[in-house]
């Protein structure tokens, strides 16, 4: 079953869609809980209202869908594969354009082709895409010229521009982010099964991009491709299983009304799922054990991850296995490791070594993204790209000296052509930063730079074959 393909025979037998409010009581035990990065909605009648109507809307995903997931990040956790995860920072109700999703689902598919021609291995394909609406902030408020006004949460809470009446809080922007979503994921079923991720097309996805040395190194690789896709026609293969990919929706669990009011029972099992993405993760700041998002989310029975940012402790991620994973379920549980390039040669091994010792089977993915993040001597939050490379590198060298597994990687990326990160084969400076920088909160990869980083891991996973 592709993840992508909606049908309405998964609608009428995977879920009980109007669940009685009994059937779903646990979920609200979150509220109970230390509430860390959540809106202070100014209308708490309206809030209820919009949770209502997501109450009674279709799912996005399917329990199907989410337990073929789940394999698959099982398979990656035991070496037989490799998770990638990329997208936006945070994505916009403005950018959710047919144009831009089509370049991040392109850019996937050709780190993807790099990966998996390169390593000999096949690779899971997530998207931070149909939820990333919203970003944990270090602060409730920002000031500007003496004003002071709520944060920008992301557009499924508030408005980027500095009003007051933009930042106010507004639930009605959850039920624009499910509709949002919805439109996202139609846009990434009919691309990832109509034929535009045949493998077959692989120099395709190469036209409209800027060309550059990282473009021909991947021309020769969609050649090396095409001469093998030839041996195998000869050998009368049949290609129609090259039409299609699995490509799954993934992103942070942050707002926890929308994730609860969007989530169902399954019918097969009477198993919870949160129905508002395939994938979900924990982010480092909400992570507490005794916290809300832990609370809810050990609760759902989607594949689900925890950030682990460089003060992480054994004892944490331990912790962390009994709570979300007391069943120690394949594919039920990943930590992402954010440590800096820095810190991780001397972070990580203790942690990996400790859930090894322990018995627990997670999957080991790094982000290299936020652990490297800086200011610019001309003011914009910006990531130097051979840090993230470094981090990256960093993250392989510690499972090969510990003979465990890297299991994945996830990026914060975009499919166009913008400058944000510092670096890489197109030599971004500092000055240009200014020519295309669009992040509304963190600096992403570009297209060539994610090119770029895509066949640094492929040479890293091959030493593994």
């Amino acid at each position: 079953m592709n993840p992508l393909r909606a049908s309405s025979h998964v609608l009428e037998h995977d879920f009980s869609l109007s669940a009685s409010a009994a059937e779903l009581d646990s979920l609200a035990a979150w509220r109970e809980r230390p509430r860390i990065q959540q809106p202070t909605w100014p209308d708490e009648d309206a809030r209820a209202t919009v949770a209502e109507r997501l109450r009674q809307a279709p799912p996005l995903v399917f329990a199907g869908e989410v337990d073929q997931l789940a394999d698959r990040v099982a398979s990656a956790a035991r070496g037989e594969a490799f998770v990638l995860m990329g997208g936006d920072c945070a994505e916009t109700f403005a950018d959710s354009t047919a144009d831009r999703i089509r370049n991040k689902i392109r850019t996937i598919l050709q780190m993807s082709a790099v990966l998996t021609y390169g390593a000999s291995m096949p690779v899971v394909k997530m998207g931070r895409m149909a939820g990333q609406f919203a970003k944990p902030r270090s602060g409730d408020t920002e000031t500007r010229d003496g004003v002071t006004l709520p944060s920008y949460r992301g557009d499924g809470v508030n408005g980027f521009e500095f009003t007051e009446a933009s930042r106010l809080p507004d639930p009605e922007r959850l039920w624009r982010m499910y509709t949002t979503s919805a439109s996202t994921l139609n846009l990434m079923r009919a691309f990832t099964t109509g034929g535009f991720a045949d493998l077959r097309e692989v120099h395709a996805w190469n036209q409209g991009f800027i060309a550059g040395p990282e473009y021909a190194r991947y021309e020769s690789l969609a050649r090396d491709i095409d001469r093998a896709v030839r041996f195998m026609a000869a050998c009368g293969y049949d290609f129609e299983a090259l039409r299609s990919v699995e490509f799954y929706a993934a992103h942070e669990g942050l707002l926890l009304d929308y994730e609860e009011a969007l989530s169902r029972i399954d019918s097969r099992t009477g198993q919870v799922y949160d129905c508002s993405g395939h994938f979900l993760w924990i982010g480092e700041r909400t992570r507490q054990l005794d916290g809300a998002h832990v609370e809810f989310l050990a609760k759902v029975s989607n594949p689900i991850g925890v950030k682990l940012g460089p003060t992480a402790t054994v004892e944490d991620a331990l912790a962390l296995i009994d709570v979300l994973d007391p069943e120690r379920r394949p594919g039920r549980l990943t930590f992402i490791t954010r440590m800096g390039a820095d810190r991780i040669r001397d972070a990580l091994p203790p942690l990996v070594e400790g859930v090894r010792d322990a018995g627990a089977e997670v999957a080991w993915v790094t982000d290299p993204m936020h652990g490297n993040t800086i200011t610019s001597s001309n003011g914009y939050k910006t990531r130097r790209f051979e840090d993230i490379l470094d981090e990256v590198v960093g993250f392989f060298e510690v499972h090969e000296g510990l003979g465990t597994i890297p299991a994945g990687l996830h990026m914060e990326l975009t499919g166009d052509d913008v400058t944000e990160v510092l670096g890489g084969v197109g030599e971004i400076d500092e000055i240009g930063l200014e020519r295309r920088y669009e992040t509304l909160v963190d600096p992403r990869l570009n297209h060539r730079q994610s090119l770029e980083l895509a066949f640094l891991v492929a040479e890293r996973l091959s030493r593994r074959a």
